[in-house]
């Protein structure tokens, strides 16, 4: 008998934090069926069970750490579940039924506007590349979503807290002048249009 299937939760959550992949392998058969069973219950698709499944493990993984109260996992993992599932209801019922689509009405941009959104959008990313590794580095961080905290980007980058601010305009100002060289359709906005 695996010694880890008589361990209590709080055991398990302890000895995955440390980087026990039996542990992890015994919680998440001690849990999958719970998962799972909620997830059906909700009468998702198999497809979509699945997904909430995932991403309900996901969620731990990134949860782990700060997990309050390792005894309760089971409660964490159903609570988290079922508001998995509920969204991919919400989404599900927000899609509209391809018959309906000639009652909806057209309000997206005329084909000029996202041609022409389409050719800035490339010149934007041609002057992104233009700029140095650092500078690229900084702002494809800076640009994530959630935004990261200056302690994870000083981090993530080894930058004084204190210097990514001021590097960050330097940057952006880099790739104004890049973008605004004339060499493309684009003008820059004047100071009182900023």
């Amino acid at each position: 008998m695996d010694p880890l299937s008589e361990a209590g939760a709080r055991e398990l959550v302890e000895r995955v934090r440390a980087g026990d992949e039996a542990a992890w392998v015994a919680l998440t058969d001690r849990y999958v069926n719970l998962l799972w069973s909620v997830a059906r219950g909700m009468r998702l698709s198999e497809a979509d069970a699945a997904d909430a499944v995932q991403t309900t493990w996901l969620h731990l993984v990134e949860g782990l750490d700060t997990l309050r109260d390792p005894d309760r996992v089971g409660a964490w993992l159903a609570t988290t579940i079922r508001r998995e599932c509920l969204a991919i209801l919400r989404r599900r019922n927000r899609t509209v039924a391809a018959e309906g689509w000639d009652l909806i009405p057209d309000d997206a941009a005329p084909l000029d506007d996202a041609l022409l959104r389409q050719e800035r959008d490339a010149a934007l990313w041609r002057a992104f590349r233009a700029l140095g590794p650092r500078c690229q580095a900084l702002l494809r961080v800076l640009m994530a979503d959630p935004a990261p905290s200056y302690a994870e980007v000083s981090e993530a980058l080894d930058m004084p807290i204190g210097g990514i601010g001021p590097t960050r305009r330097r940057c952006l100002d880099a790739l104004r002048k890049i973008m605004f060289r004339g060499a493309h359709p684009f003008e820059a906005p004047s100071p009182g249009n900023a």
